[in-house]
């Protein structure tokens, strides 16, 4: 239970977590360490809106969205970041990069979204057509040059001839040498979250220690051999705001307001 008074106990605070495997640790003590918090799992650009939108208190969100609406507050030094390659977040495409004149962005994603703009703008002075793949669409169903896909699905090759990916976590870290923040744990304005960070992070503590458990029950959930889970959330995630992770999220912050993908142009 938590000991502060008046905060998260009282409130029964309505927290949106992501469903992709790279929040299992995050989430999956979440309920003995948050025992009165209502848990809703869903998509990170649907917990966004459910945020700004009053039906959410606190939510695991895309970094983007945290720029994009100012009032809301960072409540723990829990994250999901990458420093190198991150296997969940990939540029697949039919064509080579400078030829990419179309782009399908996964439904599900705001911060790889803007993230792969970036890319595209800054190191190959492009700015492709976009278009938005269903999360019920297979790549295959879209015609663009390029598909962005997220999460589960972005660890699986895709049907079809894209002879060209790009681990979108591995070219950040080249380019800038920083790690990147994919999502926060975010409060929207007025909300009483006293002590949340407390439970937050411990859930966080006791999942990462449970990694192994955590890749045999999510394999056949979400569809990848128990190994491959186990390798993606020990060796391919981080999952602390330290400050490391703080300054990629500031260069990213940085572009995204130069390329007018801060929500705010």
């Amino acid at each position: 239970m938590l000991e502060q008074p008046g905060g998260m106990d009282r409130c029964g605070v309505r927290i949106g977590a992501v469903r992709y495997l790279n929040a299992w640790p995050l989430t999956f003590c979440l309920a003995r360490h948050a025992p009165a918090a209502q848990v809703v799992v869903d998509l990170p650009s649907r917990l966004a809106d459910g945020l700004v939108e009053g039906r959410l208190d606190v939510a695991l969100i895309p970094s983007i969205e945290y720029l994009r609406h100012p009032g809301c507050t960072i409540v723990s030094d829990v994250c999901i970041a990458s420093n190198g390659p991150v296997r969940s977040v990939m540029l697949y495409s039919r064509v080579p990069v400078q030829e990419i004149g179309s782009l399908a962005l996964d439904e599900g994603s705001r911060t790889s979204a803007a993230l792969v703009q970036i890319w595209l703008r800054e190191r190959h002075g492009l700015a492709p057509r976009l278009q938005t793949l269903a999360i019920g669409a297979a790549p295959a169903d879209s015609a663009a040059d390029a598909v962005l896909l997220i999460g589960d699905r972005g660890m699986r090759s895709p049907c079809g001839r894209f002879p060209f990916v790009w681990d979108l976590g591995q070219q950040w870290t080249l380019w800038t040498g920083l790690p990147f923040v994919f999502a926060l744990w975010v409060a929207r304005p007025g909300v009483q979250w006293d002590g949340l960070e407390v439970a937050l992070g411990a859930a966080r503590d006791e999942g990462l220690t449970r990694l192994p458990e955590i890749a045999r029950q999510a394999a056949p959930v979400v569809g990848i051999p128990e190994a491959e889970c186990l390798s993606y959330l020990r060796d391919h995630l981080e999952f602390r705001l330290a400050a490391r992770q703080r300054q990629g999220l500031d260069r990213f912050f940085e572009l995204a307001a130069r390329h007018g993908l801060d929500g705010r142009g």
